[in-house]
């Protein structure tokens, strides 16, 4: 998004008032828009009107397209405000809202996506929807007009049969978005079988040729890659073939256009099957789970250009997508910084590659980066999207010519960067740096994770209840107070944890087990198990009042299988049972369906692992060289089932209840190292190989 996408005609709707900064850029339009909530629905009641939704996101482009050839036109709003109650949502803002209308869509119409576009009863249940919808007759889609006709007559003349389809759609919503075992009435049992079907599934649809799993378009599946990286240090049949899968996919998507050569960081995914052409979006939840992987990958097969690409995401993430003032990670940047650029910011033609390197520097350029003639891009075919070739070329005019490319692209209008910072992302991206921060030794990874730890935790969370959103990015408008969902208190629970680990500190362990108490308060159905992903609002507005049981990992990792997973450590820190038994039922509850999910339930099967293998506790008491090299071998090789905590001697008198028990026994040392599963512990060592060989054991 940017000001070249908004277009003011003199007046403001309703949208002037949102924080959104998606929502804000909506303020001009002649379509007079309202936000999600009961004012806008008791306007479509009092009315009696059908409710237009539109969902998109600020850096989805199609989104901004719309916008453009619909939303901006006078007559098409003339049409939609004369007919409808318009409602836009911010899907970044409201995940619950999308979740339960993409299911709806795709019921409907057979698919799902940004733009969203659903027509409502005034009452909020959805009889009709799609994507985008073109301003004229095209791409075999009808003319956004012509739909608006469609509904408005539909609900004004056929108003039995659109109540007919709105309750169908409804009930379905229900059925399909409840995908526990317990309620389709599928049993399953816990187990090695199903771990061993879930790391199958990725190694059964591994593209042998351009690695990453299935065709286009391909995405990341980054928990699909750990899980794979996990099973490879477990020994046993398939560890060399995983290995193979998770570091040729590794290689393959490092070397692609999905992977910004210049400045780091990644893209959403890639529109063909070899990585080459992206959708330019990059997320910060995309980039905070890559970031994992590649740390995990350099700690557990210790090649070199896997900790040069995980440097690279922590490079690109600190410059774009983190305040360094206060703490705290932004939420994407955009593909595009206006409609007519088709990620032209991140493109090259050869001449203009040339304009800015000397002729040694374009030799090597051009074939270390593929720079042809003819490129990539459809919209202009001289451009080209950066990826490696293998080719042998002069290292240093290499170097030089990276280097001034890059100087070269921010002289080049920049994608907007949403500055908002939500709370489940910024909890997979604080995670993610600590991750980093011991796999590849960047103290400045660690302690920018705690300042944003510790913001999060300061504003977002009163002990009780924590929100969805920390900070927005734009100026003007009222913030309205919104509840995280499920998956919020999850990834902000697991960065608590990893917090606690990476610190010693008590206070982010007790800020972990009330989080853990309220999500289980808020969220756990403790007649059917799992998680809800939402509360239940006492004034449920349509599809919010479908009850949802997230599975999938989709594009984030699922909401129930890391609640089981934080749920499993808090009760191996806690030593109450009772969270390592909420956490059980959780995955039981999906034991009979799970394995229908195949790619898409990595996440489940790391948890899995946790709960059967047993949480692996590695403390490591002391400080300097020696608890350095200690903590170094704790963190070879990747296992999920795995946590490291470090402490001084002076954390040793404020422990959880189970170290507590444990740890102030150990013995004097510089440092010292101590290795339990469950509640048996091997006796202490000092010395790193020796750690290595109890893992190894």
């Amino acid at each position: 998004m940017s000001e070249q996408m908004t277009h003011d005609h003199g007046t403001e709707n309703a949208l002037a008032k949102s924080a959104s900064g998606y929502l804000r850029s909506a303020r001009h339009q002649p379509v007079l828009w309202m936000e999600w909530g009961t004012e806008a629905f008791a306007k479509a009641q009092a009315e009696d009107k059908p409710v237009l939704l539109d969902i998109g996101a600020v850096w989805c482009h199609w989104c901004h397209v719309m916008d453009r050839e619909s939303y901006e036109d006078a007559a098409t709003a003339e049409m939609i405000n004369e007919h409808f109650i318009a409602v836009k949502v911010d899907r970044d803002e409201r995940p619950d809202v999308d979740a339960r209308y993409q299911a709806a869509v795709s019921a409907i119409s057979g698919q799902g996506g940004w733009p969203l576009t659903a027509f409502l009863t005034p009452d909020g249940r959805p009889y009709f929807g799609g994507t985008y919808f073109p301003p004229d007759d095209r791409y075999q889609r009808p003319s956004f007009r012509r739909v608006l006709g469609l509904m408005a007559d539909a609900y004004e003349d056929k108003r039995d049969e659109v109540l007919e389809t709105a309750g169908s759609v409804m009930a379905a919503l229900e059925h399909n978005e409840n995908f526990s075992g317990r309620a389709a009435g599928v049993d399953g049992e816990l187990g090695r079988e199903i771990l061993a079907k879930l790391i199958n599934a990725p190694l059964r649809q591994f593209d042998g040729r351009n690695g990453g799993f299935g065709s286009q378009p391909k995405f990341p599946h980054s928990g699909a890659i750990d899980l794979l990286i996990d099973a490879a240090g477990r020994g046993g049949v398939e560890s060399d073939n995983a290995r193979m899968v998770a570091e040729t996919t590794l290689r393959k998507m490092a070397s692609g256009g999905i992977h910004d050569q210049l400045a780091g960081g990644f893209h959403r995914y890639s529109v063909d099957e070899r990585w080459i052409v992206p959708h330019f979006e990059k997320m910060a939840y995309d980039n905070a789970d890559l970031l994992k992987n590649y740390a995990h990958a350099f700690a557990s097969f210790a090649q070199p250009d896997f900790a040069q690409v995980a440097n690279g995401i922590v490079k690109w993430m600190d410059e774009w997508l983190s305040d360094r003032k206060l703490g705290g990670f932004y939420g994407s940047q955009d593909a595009d910084d206006s409609l007519e650029d088709d990620g032209d910011y991140f493109t090259w033609t050869r001449d203009e590659a040339k304009a800015v390197l000397s002729p040694e520097e374009f030799a090597a350029a051009s074939a270390f980066y593929n720079l042809r003639p003819v490129g990539d891009m459809h919209h202009n075919p001289l451009k080209n999207v950066l990826h490696v070739a293998p080719a042998k070329v002069d290292e240093a005019a290499l170097e030089r010519a990276h280097a001034k490319m890059y100087a070269a692209r921010l002289l080049r209008k920049t994608p907007y960067v949403d500055k908002t910072i939500y709370v489940g992302w910024n909890g997979m991206c604080i995670s993610a740096y600590f991750t980093a921060a011991a796999a590849l030794n960047l103290p400045e990874a660690r302690t920018f994770a705690l300042k944003s730890m510790d913001r999060v935790l300061a504003t977002a969370w009163d002990g009780t209840t924590l929100q969805r959103v920390v900070a927005y990015g734009e100026q003007g408008g009222t913030a309205t107070p919104i509840p995280a969902v499920l998956e919020d208190y999850a990834f902000v629970t697991q960065a608590a944890l990893d917090a606690f680990e990476a610190s010693g500190e008590l206070r982010y362990y007790e800020a972990a087990k009330g989080l853990t108490d309220a999500m289980l308060l808020k969220f756990y159905d403790a007649e059917g198990g799992a998680f809800f992903d939402a509360e239940l609002q006492v004034e449920a507005i349509g599809a919010l009042a479908a009850r949802r049981k997230p599975l999938q990992d989709s594009p984030t990792p699922s909401g129930n299988s890391v609640a089981a997973n934080v749920l499993l450590r808090v009760g191996d820190l806690s030593g109450d049972d009772t969270y390592v038994e909420r956490g059980r039922e959780t995955l039981e509850t999906f034991a009979g369906v799970v394995e229908h999910f195949g790619l898409y339930a990595a996440s489940y099967a790391l948890s899995l692992r946790r709960l059967l293998e047993g949480g692996l506790q590695i403390a490591i008491v002391g400080e300097g060289q020696k608890a350095e090299e200690l903590a170094l071998a704790a963190t070879m090789r990747y296992a999920a089932n795995k946590s490291i905590i470090r402490l001084s001697r002076e954390q040793m008198g404020a422990l959880p209840p189970a170290l507590a028990e444990t740890l102030p026994h150990l013995p004097e040392a510089e440092a010292v190292a101590l290795v339990c599963r469950g509640k048996t512990c091997a006796p202490p060592v000092f010395e790193p190989e020796a750690l290595l060989d109890l893992l190894d054991e």
